[in-house]
């Protein structure tokens, strides 16, 4: 994989600074960001890997194996920890980083919370020649938390919105949910289409007003 796959690859997996791509191997980019040993990168690798959980061919024994040489898999290590410290501040947590926690020794669970404590503290965190900036570590990640937050609104809206859609053509027709928003929103209608609406429409959404039957359809739903 070269640079400008990688960077492709990236973006796709939630880093918008990069260039888009269609298609990504998760756990090979993965592995790639390790062996760049780019802070910047690294920086971001608490962000990539929550991305990368959310693909479910992600897999983090295929990312060790990926790697060619020990210190590259003891980087990755590292950097599981410090990702494990940083979701730990916002309460989050994922499959692969709950079993990485159920195998630690004390000295490095004592580590997680150490650091922890230094991204609480805005104090950097620190391996071998390697300095993190608390502050960009946490950012990034915020980003991606409200841009997910923002993904799941819409999801929800077009939930929602799709539901209303379905609800409605179970009780009018084309032409009359027409008429029910063009006179929900206000909008002007002829005599024809007025007269139409009082005498198809408006009995419909009287029915639908009374809460008697809507509190009656509701219990009808739960037995």
């Amino acid at each position: 994989m070269n640079r400008n796959e990688l960077m492709h690859n990236l973006s796709t997996l939630g880093l918008p600074m990069f260039q888009p791509s269609e298609t990504v191997d998760v756990n090979a980019t993965v592995a790639e960001v390790v062996k760049s040993r780019d802070t910047r990168l690294w920086e971001l690798f608490p962000t990539l890997l929550a991305n990368a959980a959310e693909d479910s061919r992600f897999a983090p024994q295929e990312v060790d194996r990926l790697l060619p040489d020990e210190q590259s898999k003891k980087d990755l290590h590292k950097l599981f920890l410090l990702c494990s410290s940083l979701y730990s501040l916002y309460h989050l947590t994922y499959p692969w980083c709950e079993q990485l926690k159920k195998g630690l020794p004390n000295e490095e669970k004592a580590l997680v919370k150490r650091w922890r404590q230094h991204l609480v503290d805005n104090e950097p965190i620190a391996w071998d020649d390697r300095e993190f900036d608390p502050q960009r570590l946490k950012r990034s990640f915020e980003l991606y938390v409200e841009q997910n937050v923002e993904k799941s609104r819409r999801r929800k809206e077009k939930h929602e919105e799709f539901s209303l859609a379905y609800a409605l053509s179970q009780l009018f027709s084309p032409k009359q949910i027409d008429l029910f928003k063009r006179k929900l929103e206000g909008l002007p209608m002829t005599k024809t289409e007025q007269e139409y609406y009082s005498r198809s429409v408006k009995k419909k959404v009287v029915a639908l007003a009374n809460s008697e039957l809507h509190g009656m359809a509701r219990k009808l739903l739960e037995q």
